[in-house]
């Protein structure tokens, strides 16, 4: 008898999920379709009624992250009342303590980069489309200021950057001053006080 389609979806999640927190701990290259599957709870046999490739499993992984986010639950419970708070308050949550230590949710802007860059262009394509994401929310934020979409591009690389650089320190201190002062000129180019 074979698979509802909703067994299918629920088995391809659970295999993007553990996707997701391998490439995040290891990167591309480390982490073998064994390895997912087992993590998975998995045998590789089945990787491929679900994927083509490795690479098209990246994508995947990537792209999941719009929904396994880890600011959603934070944004979810207490809503923003407009553009310029929800931009505010992902400011501070991209750059948070508690974003830094959780390794397995880390956004693939920051935790993947370089993966990405050499992982071809479908990784591409979906890292490509977290960052537009990301951007139009400060956009949103800065509608009325004419060179609002180039700020909200400079936020997203000072969020993005500041993380990068965070992650490669084993400098408390340096890692805490990189989070503070990419925080402190992002909220200065969404016209924070």
């Amino acid at each position: 008898m074979p698979y509802t389609s909703e067994h299918k979806a629920r088995t391809r999640e659970r295999i993007v999920e553990s996707a997701r927190k391998l490439f995040n701990r290891h990167g591309f290259e480390q982490v073998s379709i064994d390895t997912v599957m087992s993590e998975a709870g998995l045998t590789r046999g089945g990787f491929y009624n679900h994927f083509q490739s490795k690479d098209e499993l990246y994508a995947a992984a990537v792209a999941s992250f719009s929904t396994c986010n880890p600011f959603a639950a934070d944004i979810a419970a207490n809503p923003a009342t407009d553009a310029r708070e929800l931009a505010h308050r992902l400011v501070d949550l991209y750059l948070s303590d508690a974003v830094l230590a959780d390794i397995d949710s880390h956004c693939p802007l920051y935790a993947l980069p370089e993966d990405v860059a050499r992982a071809g262009l479908s990784p591409q394509k979906a890292y490509t489309t977290l960052i537009r994401n990301l951007t139009q929310v400060f956009s949103g934020a800065l509608a009325a200021y004419p060179d609002g979409d180039s700020r909200a591009q400079a936020i997203v690389s000072l969020c993005v950057g500041g993380m990068v650089l965070a992650r490669t320190t084993d400098d408390a201190s340096l890692r805490a001053t990189l989070r503070s002062s990419a925080r402190q000129q992002a909220l200065a180019l969404l016209g924070a006080n």
